[in-house]
């Protein structure tokens, strides 16, 4: 398998020669915050098959805890991906930035004790291909 993506504003390029494990929506607060939604989707690849194809110098990153390291876009703010210095064999990918489709699908919902007070996690709601119909 090999994915491609870049960040919001194409600045960085990405590639994976190979699959994406363990795939969650997380609900915690630290991934609302970081993200700006309900949840983040995101999934592992192994750091050896993880490639930076451009835009390596605009990458910033911000340690939340110590060893823990996210990856964004300098430019546009886009999330990357994730590194913790106690586990250097993987990364972890926000899957948005993902411009392949997918094989691999969600595992879980994680951390719902701390989701945001309105995401019911309701799949009963309509579904649009465009917008919603109020704004169109």
């Amino acid at each position: 398998m090999v994915y491609v993506g870049k960040c919001l504003c194409g600045e960085v390029q990405i590639k994976i020669n190979g699959g994406i494990s363990d795939i969650i929506h997380c609900h915690c607060s630290l991934c609302r915050k970081n993200s700006g939604t309900a949840f983040a989707t995101n999934g592992f690849v192994n750091a050896a098959d993880f490639e930076i194809i451009s835009g390596e110098k605009s990458l910033s990153t911000f340690s939340f805890k110590p060893g823990r390291n996210r990856h964004f876009c300098s430019h546009c703010g886009s999330p990357v991906y994730s590194s913790n210095e106690q586990d250097p064999s993987r990364y972890r990918l926000r899957l948005g930035i993902l411009d392949s489709d997918i094989t691999e699908r969600p595992i879980s919902h994680n951390f719902v004790s701390s989701k945001a007070s309105w995401e019911e996690l309701d799949s009963k709601l309509p579904r649009y291909d465009s917008f919603e119909p109020s704004r169109q």
